[in-house]
């Protein structure tokens, strides 16, 4: 057999081996397929929650700073220099107490020749006057000429000015020589002085102020609102008639909204480039904590109730851009449901669509089942949380949406 003839039959051999065994191997796995398994997959142990329905009123959450009621800069009224500072930096002061001094005394010289101007224009008043009055018989008896009669009739009448005028002038010396006195307008908190004894001050507004003066007893919080809120929370308030917005606040410092206040005022009109129009609100501040400029959570609150559904927190998974859970349903099996979330709440989750009330969720070992899977389901009992109410509110929690000012 010729070289050519032995290559051809070995390889035809190795053909024919490699079919047989590729079919054998394929009758093996066609039968271990069709070979059921004789072990089931395990039942997973879980823990579930019934899903709970509650009363809430709908809330969101907002940053906002803290602004005075009233804000005043002092500045002087009259020119002068100062001679005494009567104050402590960021002492309280009462309305009425004097602040600065501005040296008097050229002022006090001001009223004493403004009150001697106005004795020489009442006795020149009374000069004329009596004058007018001879004329005026003189006249009658026509023992005197028109002419004079209308001259001194004039004099009186210029007399009787110039009395007013000094009036007028001495009225204005003496508010100058008051203004020497720089008093506090309002009740409050002062700043540091700006200007110290022995220098010399201008009165005007393009002088810088003295010092500034904040009241302390009530303080606004300002805070941007967005539109979809502004429409369901604080516009039926402001309209009347409608559920009152109520609004709570935190320092930063604090735990929780312990601060109540109410809506003082809202903008006229929306900001279209940021969809947020200003709301302001006013607390009471009788620990004296609340300091302008200081940052503050506000929690602004519907006044209207409706029932929603709350989960774990944990209950919830995550698949690709969606949010879902699993339900334990009546034979022991984990069912998938897509669920639309709403707000937060101390570990409890707002569920608006996907989910009813009752139904089983789990909320530990949810890494551990698939959907479709057996469990063992162990029933555990709701977080303390979910049964407390918000500050303010008795009627169960409340959905809360976070907004940044």
């Amino acid at each position: 057999m010729s070289s050519i003839s032995q290559r051809f039959a070995l390889t035809a051999l190795t053909i024919t081996i490699t079919a047989v065994l590729a079919g054998a191997a394929y009758v093996r796995i066609s039968e271990a397929e069709a070979t059921p398994s004789a072990v089931d997959t395990p039942a997973a142990a879980v823990d579930v929650k019934p899903a709970r329905e509650q009363v809430i009123h709908d809330q969101r959450e907002y940053s906002g700073r803290l602004e005075a009621v009233e804000n005043v800069q002092i500045r002087p009224q009259v020119s002068g220099t100062i001679t005494q500072v009567h104050f402590d930096d960021g002492s309280l002061v009462e309305a009425g107490d004097v602040l600065f001094t501005i040296d008097p005394r050229p002022y006090k010289a001001a009223v004493a020749r403004a009150r001697a101007e106005l004795a020489a224009a009442k006795a020149r008043a009374v000069y004329t006057a009596n004058e007018l009055a001879r004329a005026k018989r003189l006249l009658a008896q026509n023992a005197i000429a028109r002419k004079d009669f209308e001259q001194r009739r004039n004099a009186a009448g210029v007399a009787s000015a110039q009395r007013q005028a000094a009036e007028a002038a001495l009225a204005a010396a003496e508010l100058d020589l008051e203004h020497t006195k720089i008093v506090a307008p309002v009740s409050g908190r002062v700043s540091r002085a700006e200007v110290t004894v022995g220098n010399y001050v201008v009165s005007g507004g393009s002088s810088g102020p003295l010092t500034t003066l904040v009241s302390v007893d009530k303080v606004y919080a300002s805070f941007d609102v967005d539109e979809q809120s502004f429409l369901s929370f604080v516009l039926p308030s402001t309209l009347g008639g409608g559920p009152t917005a109520r609004v709570t606040m935190g320092l930063s410092s604090e735990s929780g909204y312990p601060r109540v206040g109410k809506v003082a005022s809202v903008d006229n009109r929306l900001d279209t480039a940021s969809g947020t129009i200003r709301v302001r609100a006013v607390f009471e501040n009788r620990d004296g904590m609340l300091i302008p400029g200081l940052y503050a959570r506000i929690l602004l609150s519907s006044g209207i109730e409706r029932n929603a559904v709350l989960v774990e927190e944990t209950a919830i998974g995550t698949d690709q851009d969606k949010r879902y859970v699993l339900v334990v349903d009546e034979n022991a099996r984990t069912v998938y449901r897509e669920v639309r979330l709403g707000a937060l709440r101390q570990g409890m989750r707002v569920v608006e669509a996907g989910l009813q009330p009752g139904e089983r969720v789990v909320v530990n070992g949810l890494q551990r089942v698939r959907p479709g899977d057996p469990v063992v389901a162990s029933e555990v009992e709701l977080r303390e949380g979910a049964r407390l109410a918000d500050v303010g509110h008795d009627s169960g929690p409340h959905s809360i949406t976070r907004n940044a000012s």
